[in-house]
């Protein structure tokens, strides 16, 4: 199996001071390295019957609608407030470093859906927080969270301890 922790560059006092940043653009740069990183991430969510999948703005887009192509399903975008041009609903979070907000498309996917989320990082696991909170305002039901890295010190992960989490890369 790949180490894809090789691929990941720190950027320190990113975007402010005391933040160290995990960069991912070496791993997406590499063509193996992200074949390897999308085909491992399909192997554990293929047999999982996913309808749809979620990907949090926006490196979430990245993974997340490889992933849908790759599994032959829908990609919906989970974007910041203000971004998307229908009707919407929003959810608020704490970041690491400040507060924002997502939203989600009102007819994104019908009640019901079986949503993979998917994004670049858990950290404190704000954003992703809010973001099964909209997919389950839409009534449907978040049966996996797929993400490139884990950031275990900050014990964002423990919060959502009854969902299917599956990371490559744990910090």
């Amino acid at each position: 199996m790949t180490d894809f922790s090789k691929f990941i560059r720190d950027i320190p006092d990113f975007p402010k001071p005391g933040i160290s940043f995990k960069d991912i653009t070496p791993l997406l740069k590499d063509s193996q390295a992200f074949r390897d990183a999308i085909d491992t991430m399909v192997a554990h969510y293929e047999p999982k019957n996913v309808d749809v999948i979620v990907g949090i703005d926006a490196r979430g887009f990245i993974f997340g609608s490889a992933l849908a192509y790759r599994l032959g399903v829908g990609f919906v975008p989970v974007r910041k407030s203000g971004k998307l041009p229908y009707l919407t609903h929003e959810a608020s979070y704490d970041l690491e470093y400040g507060v924002d907000s997502l939203a989600i498309h009102q007819d994104a996917f019908p009640p019901g859906s079986r949503v993979l989320i998917c994004d670049d990082v858990i950290a404190t696991g704000g954003t992703l927080a809010a973001a099964i909170n909209l997919v389950e305002k839409l009534g449907s039901e978040v049966t996996g969270i797929a993400v490139l890295i884990e950031l275990t010190f900050l014990n964002g992960s423990e919060k959502f301890q009854d969902h299917d989490i599956f990371s490559l890369i744990e910090f």
